[in-house]
């Protein structure tokens, strides 16, 4: 029997290619996360926030330090999520800029308590370990809770037609199944943030400007 309320579950993938094997991997979590859920009797609802659809208004957004609209709803999505999974290309031996400054104007503690599943692709299996030296250490700055499995897909991984060898696919089944564990044993879904329930002083608004 499920669950009467879906879980929410928000995908931010960094990929900038048409196709994108970020984007690929992120459906493959996406996908194993909602079968997981269910073989624990959870719902679930998967939204994709798709970074490269708000470059512009991040970069703006850092200038200015208010994001709205279709950005302003992502990080909402994002705050009020009850499992993200969270996608980025390796550039230059770390996460993408995309993924980063995406990361900086998340709201202060909307990942508090957060389950995260992390995971990067790279052309080449030597950059694995930017997701255990780079982005699990942020993730854990922002009080988030990974679980102990990241995925890491290399070029090599993927076949003929987007199929995944064995490998992969075990990897991301066990994350999924750990992403799913922490979700099923939540007591409640998370309420969704008020944005206007803790504003910011007047004072501090003039003393940042």
């Amino acid at each position: 029997m499920t669950t009467t309320t879906p879980r929410r579950v928000v995908v931010i993938q960094a990929g900038l290619g048409q196709p994108s094997s970020t984007r690929l991997l992120g459906e493959l979590l996406a996908g194993a996360t909602r079968d997981a859920l269910l073989e624990r009797g959870v719902e679930s609802q998967v939204e994709v926030v798709e970074l490269r659809d708000h470059a512009q208004a991040l970069a703006s957004t850092l200038l200015t330090g208010f994001a709205t609209g279709d950005l302003r709803a992502a990080l909402d999505s994002v705050a009020a999520a009850d499992a993200v999974i969270a996608v980025t290309p390796v550039y230059q031996g770390s996460f993408s800029g995309l993924f980063k400054t995406f990361v900086d104007v998340l709201d202060e503690g909307s990942l508090r308590g957060t389950p995260v599943l992390l995971a990067a692709t790279a052309g080449t299996a030597r950059h694995s370990l930017v997701l255990e030296h780079a982005m699990r250490p942020v993730f854990t700055y922002l009080k988030a809770v990974t679980v102990p499995t990241a995925v890491f897909a290399a070029s090599e991984d993927w076949g003929s037609g987007g199929t995944v060898d064995g490998g992969l696919a075990r990897r991301v089944e066990v994350a999924a199944g750990e992403l799913a564990d922490l979700v099923a044993g939540q007591s409640r879904p998370r309420p969704r943030p008020d944005e206007f329930a803790d504003p910011v002083p007047f004072e501090e608004l003039l003393r940042g400007s």
